[in-house]
C-alpha cells in the first residue's frame, strides 16, 4: 500500500488550516501539503510539490473538492492525471473515493460534462468568427502603425541612445513583442 498525502488550502491569511489538517490526519494522511491562496490561480507551489511527490499506489486526500480546484476543468485534468499515474483521490466532505467503482464513475461523468462544455465553447467561437468574417471583420489586435515602429527602431539604433527598451516602448506605444520582432527582422 502506498502513502497517503493530504492537501489543505485556504484562500486568505485570515483563514485557518487547522480544521482541514485535523480532518486529514484522522483520514490517515502521512504527509500534508498546505497552501494559502485563491484556488483560481494556477501557480500553486505546494500543489505542484504534492503532484511531484505522489506516485503509483499513493492516495491524495482533500477535505473538500474546492480545496484542490476551483474549476471543473482543472479538477478533471487533475483526476485524469491521477488515473494515468495510478494515484487514488479522496474528497472527504464530498464522499468521493476513486478507489471505488462509484467514485470512478462520478469523475468519468464529470469528464464527459467538461468535454461537452469545451466542445460547445469551440463551436460558439467558430460560429462567432464565421459571422464576423461574413460582415468583413477580422479578429485579432489592430496592427501597430509603421511610423511608431520606425520611431522605436530609430530610438533603439541611435548612437546617443540612453533609453532602455522599456522606455522606448513607453514613449512610442509599441508593444514588447512587436518591438522585439521588429528588431529581430532588422538584423536578419
Amino acid at each position: 500500500m502506498g502513502k497517503i498525502f493530504g492537501y489543505a488550502r485556504v484562500s486568505t491569511l485570515e483563514q485557518n488550516l487547522d480544521s482541514q489538517i485535523d480532518t486529514l490526519n484522522r483520514a490517515g494522511a502521512q504527509v500534508i501539503y498546505t497552501e494559502t491562496g485563491s484556488g483560481k490561480f494556477t501557480e500553486r507551489k505546494e500543489l505542484a510539490a504534492l503532484l511531484k511527490a505522489a506516485s503509483s499506489g499513493d492516495t491524495i486526500v482533500v477535505f473538500k473538492l474546492d480545496r484542490i480546484s476551483r474549476s471543473t476543468k482543472h479538477l478533471i485534468e487533475l483526476t485524469e492525471y491521477f488515473e494515468s499515474c495510478n494515484i487514488q483521490f479522496v474528497s472527504l466532505q464530498d464522499n468521493i473515493d476513486t478507489s471505488t467503482p462509484t467514485g470512478r464513475f462520478f469523475f468519468r461523468v464529470m469528464a464527459s460534462i467538461a468535454e461537452l462544455e469545451r466542445d460547445i465553447i469551440v463551436e460558439r467561437t467558430r460560429a462567432g468568427l464565421s459571422s464576423a468574417k461574413a460582415r468583413g471583420r477580422i479578429g485579432g489586435r489592430p496592427a501597430t502603425p509603421k511610423d511608431k515602429i520606425n520611431q522605436a527602431l530609430k530610438l533603439y539604433h541611435a548612437k546617443d541612445n540612453d533609453y532602455s527598451l522599456k522606455e522606448i516602448r513607453e514613449m512610442t506605444g509599441v508593444s514588447k513583442s512587436v518591438l522585439y520582432r521588429s528588431l529581430r527582422d532588422t538584423t536578419l
